[in-house]
């Protein structure tokens, strides 16, 4: 019997996010001018106010202040009517210190025999169902806001948008988990007040379904295409959204965890991602399961693949690599057999992740928004500035996990 799945994404204007970008940019500008940086950052955000607090080892100091004003005014949170502005709203840190307990276990005289910063299981997932090998769910959830983000910057098509959104898309799948048509999209846009709530409404929907639908539609291929039929369409079902961002709800780092990485497909291992640096495994892990996930599903040993791995804190070498195949495996092998095979190779130590993903590079405040899975691998040039003036230029890569470069190394080892 045929079943729906449902995947929702939130804009980068949402408070949760500004709460992620916020502790991303720090992160990247700790690392751009200390590799080493150790950081844990969370942030807060509210009406007319953020929160910084967190605990770093660095050689470099920052003006954070400037840094959030920075990202919030990129975000597009500019204008007094808004309870939430760049240049005006309060910026309180309370970051200190990292303890002493915690980097005694991540810190070894040997880089190799790094430990893991924390204790837990992490996973990274991967289908074919999508060229980026993400579930088609999550992913035009994220395709409609980015799209909604770039009508609101162009201020043309639709003038009246503001910074805050939610997206939410339900798949019909069929009996072999196939996708078979879209069944139902929701999106809520925060907006200006308009003169008639009537025509407010009315006017909204119709922008939604007739301009911002077939822009989200024109880029996918022709497969993806036949799937916008029949369209159970819900846009901003509470009647208005005019009071949004910070002002509306208060927005924390991490809080996102699902829309950041599968939408609810596959597993996940509980911990955030966004201000950490790599030796936090929640993140640097995290992204090595990807890793193996795509690279697993692209090379052809399965066409769905689920990967988890563990640490204790303060131990290099993980507990375990696990793989789930659902059933998808093309090779004569069981899925342990598959794991041991993939542990030989992907060394999973902290140190082997950071170094084979350039983990210790600025490469965090592009992730933040808009899921940090199935994201386009490419070399960026980014800019940033100390308290002094001192500024620095670097050409880093962003998402290195998302490349498919051990896609023949898998083939070799399997056969294939």
């Amino acid at each position: 019997m045929a079943y729906l799945f449902t995947s929702e994404s939130v804009s980068e204007g949402h408070p949760d996010k500004i709460a992620d970008q916020i502790s991303d940019a720090l992160i990247d500008n700790f690392l751009a001018f200390d590799p080493d940086s150790k950081v844990a950052c969370e942030t807060l955000v509210t009406t007319g106010q953020v929160v910084l607090a967190g605990e770093v080892k660095s050689k470099t100091y920052l003006d954070v202040q400037q840094i959030t004003r920075d990202v919030i005014r990129k975000i597009g949170y500019t204008k007094s009517e808004y309870m939430f502005e760049a240049n005006s709203c309060g910026v309180l840190s309370a970051i200190h210190e990292q303890s002493s307990d915690i980097n005694q276990g991540v810190e070894r005289t040997n880089p190799e025999d790094q430990g893991a910063g924390d204790q837990g299981m992490m996973f990274g997932y991967a289908t074919n169902e999508t060229d980026n090998y993400m579930p088609l769910a999550l992913d035009l959830a994220h395709q409609l806001l980015i799209e909604l983000a770039a009508l609101r910057r162009e201020n043309k098509e639709i003038a009246y948008l503001r910074p805050d959104a939610k997206s939410q898309v339900t798949i019909e799948y069929s009996d072999d988990h196939k996708p078979v048509r879209i069944d139902a999209i929701v999106v809520s846009t925060q907006h200006d007040e308009f003169d008639s709530e009537a025509n407010m409404a009315e006017k909204i929907k119709n922008d939604i379904i007739n301009i911002l639908i077939p822009r989200v539609k024109a880029k996918q291929k022709s497969e993806i295409q036949a799937l916008f039929n029949d369209i159970n369409y819900h846009i901003n079902p509470t009647g208005k959204f005019v009071i949004g961002g910070p002002h509306g709800d208060t927005g924390l780092t991490g809080r996102k965890i699902i829309v950041d990485t599968y939408g609810g497909k596959g597993a996940h291992g509980g911990g955030a991602f966004s201000g950490k640096d790599p030796s936090k495994v929640d993140r640097s892990a995290a992204y090595a399961t990807r890793h193996i996930a795509k690279n697993l599903v692209a090379s052809g040993v399965c066409s769905e693949a689920l990967v988890q791995v563990s640490y204790a804190i303060g131990v290099a070498k993980p507990m375990g690599l696990y793989v789930n195949t659902y059933g998808s495996s093309k090779v004569n092998l069981t899925d342990g057999e598959i794991a041991n095979k993939l542990s030989e190779l992907f060394d999973m130590r902290p140190y082997f992740i950071e170094s084979r993903l350039k983990l210790r590079n600025p490469i965090y405040q592009e992730t933040a928004a808009y899921g940090h899975m199935g994201r386009k691998n490419e070399i960026v040039s980014k800019s940033f500035s100390l308290p002094d003036g001192k500024t620095i230029t670097k050409d880093v890569e962003l998402f290195t996990w998302e490349k498919l470069d051990y896609v023949d190394k898998i083939k070799a080892a399997f056969g294939l």
